[in-house]
């Protein structure tokens, strides 16, 4: 670039510290029954109403990896342009809790801060970053955790 000051790279421009937060979605019925469908899981706390009702979660759950599905589609649905542009691959996600059941009906948005950056000398993209994201349900209550990293360039 010819502007001295101006980053080579999206990932240039990362800084730790720096936060997000998603729009919402609500987790349906159509939801949990393709999830099933898509990942044959096909477990009573997904599926059997009657079970559930008499369940200490008193209904049924959304599968976990559906949340978590559905947290990264709206972290990609709430990128920029010029966000999506630069991932070049998602790396892994370490220390995954499932804090509290989703149940169906429940609307979940995505909280992400950057907790940490690593330049790579070499291979394809600039470096990775690290996310802490949570999930949170009804606004006030962490329904997972996580961290999260992606290769960016």
């Amino acid at each position: 670039m010819s502007d001295d000051t101006a980053p080579d790279s999206y990932f240039e421009t990362v800084e730790e510290g720096d936060t997000s937060t998603t729009s919402g979605r609500t987790i349906t019925e159509a939801d949990v029954v393709n999830f099933a469908g898509v990942s044959g899981d096909f477990n009573h706390l997904h599926l059997d109403d009657v079970r559930m009702a008499e369940s200490s979660f008193g209904q049924r759950i959304a599968h976990g990896m559906l949340v978590l599905s559905a947290a990264t589609g709206l972290l990609w649905q709430n990128r920029t342009q010029e966000e999506r542009e630069a991932v070049v691959a998602f790396y892994g996600i370490d220390r995954l809790r499932f804090r509290a059941p989703v149940f169906l009906g429940e609307r979940i948005h995505v909280e992400t801060e950057v907790i940490g950056t690593e330049r790579k000398p070499d291979g394809p993209g600039t470096g990775t970053v690290r996310y802490a994201l949570e999930v949170v349900k009804n606004e006030d209550t962490v329904a997972v955790s996580c961290e999260t990293v992606s290769l960016l360039e």
